[in-house]
């Protein structure tokens, strides 16, 4: 198998369609066409199926995994020597579920590293093992456990989620309101696959209940305002009652009756992947910062050494 029938197989692949590859890759459709025919014979079984439109079949599923970080770790050799050749500090790239967790931190980074160059990607937690495996980034930022084999994580920030309630809600002003009060009343919450939406189904089902979602939406700051507008309660990160009560988007907060009723985020990057110096004086600058400052209720800033206990690791 050649480089460029692999690069041609991980764009159908990709695409799970022969014109948008060849488009993609600029060549002919019949060239490509010919190139996974010939990969097809080589490898001693179809990799699509063909009956209407074109789709990976289980082989094909095992192969592009395969291609995915056999061609991601030739890209990062690549990105390995120019670094070296250059002597410059490189670029990083980093992907999270959400930007504004990470604004002060990467501003701050920038301004002491004015040589390096950022890419910042939202993504959700779904695509981070392959944007992390085909080197299109070097961190993850995530509220979500990633599985995938050659992954380390560090803790970098736990604080707690709280229910937000419309101010005229007839539970507003309680400390404390319990699941099953929480199980009565309409919801405004995330999108299935989610931090918040599986967080909250977790807790539920926990106590054999379920939730009356009445409105999903991945913003933070739309949630706030549509439970401040009375469609619902829901729950928020810590973060948000601290930016919430400089805005103009009054709500009232309670603290929920449930065990692990919080969110705790994570910066992810292979074990054994390169890493540009740029990609490490970021990921100890992110395992260091302070997102929050520690007089927040409800904030427990994830403490301990750095990476292998190097600052620049």
């Amino acid at each position: 198998m050649d480089l460029h029938a692999l690069r041609i197989f991980q764009s159908v692949a990709r695409h799970q369609h022969l014109s948008r590859a060849a488009e993609e890759l600029r060549i002919a459709q019949p060239s490509v066409s010919r190139v996974i025919s010939r990969l097809e014979r080589e490898v001693g079984t179809p990799l699509f199926h063909r009956g209407g439109r074109l789709r990976l079949n289980d082989y094909g599923l095992i192969l592009q995994r395969h291609v995915d970080r056999a061609l991601g770790e030739l890209e990062a050799a690549q990105r390995a020597l120019a670094e070296a050749r250059e002597h410059g500090v490189g670029s990083v790239g980093l992907a999270s579920e959400t930007l504004l967790t990470l604004t002060d931190v990467v501003a701050a980074f920038r301004h002491g590293h004015p040589q390096v160059g950022v890419r910042l990607l939202q993504a959700p937690a779904s695509d981070m093992v392959r944007l992390l495996e085909t080197g299109e980034v070097d961190l993850c930022v995530t509220s979500q456990a990633l599985s995938g084999d050659g992954l380390e994580s560090r803790e970098i920030l736990r604080e707690e989620v709280l229910l937000a309630l419309p101010l005229d809600h007839r539970l507003a002003g309680r400390d404390r309101v319990t699941l099953e009060e929480i199980a009565r009343e309409p919801v405004v919450t995330a999108r299935p696959g989610h931090w918040l939406r599986l967080l909250l189904d977790r807790l539920l089902a926990a106590r054999g209940l379920d939730a009356e979602v009445v409105c999903e939406s991945d913003e933070a700051a739309s949630l706030q305002a549509l439970i401040s507008s009375g469609l619902g309660v829901g729950l928020i990160p810590e973060v948000s009652r601290r930016v919430g009560s400089e805005s103009a988007v009054p709500v009232a907060w309670a603290s929920v009756d449930a065990q692990g009723c919080e969110r705790v985020l994570r910066l992810v990057w292979r074990r054994h992947g390169h890493l540009s110096p740029a990609a490490r004086s970021l990921r100890a600058s992110i395992a260091s910062a302070r997102f929050l400052p520690e007089s927040v209720p409800g904030l427990r800033r994830a403490g301990g050494a750095g990476p292998a206990g190097d600052a620049e690791a």
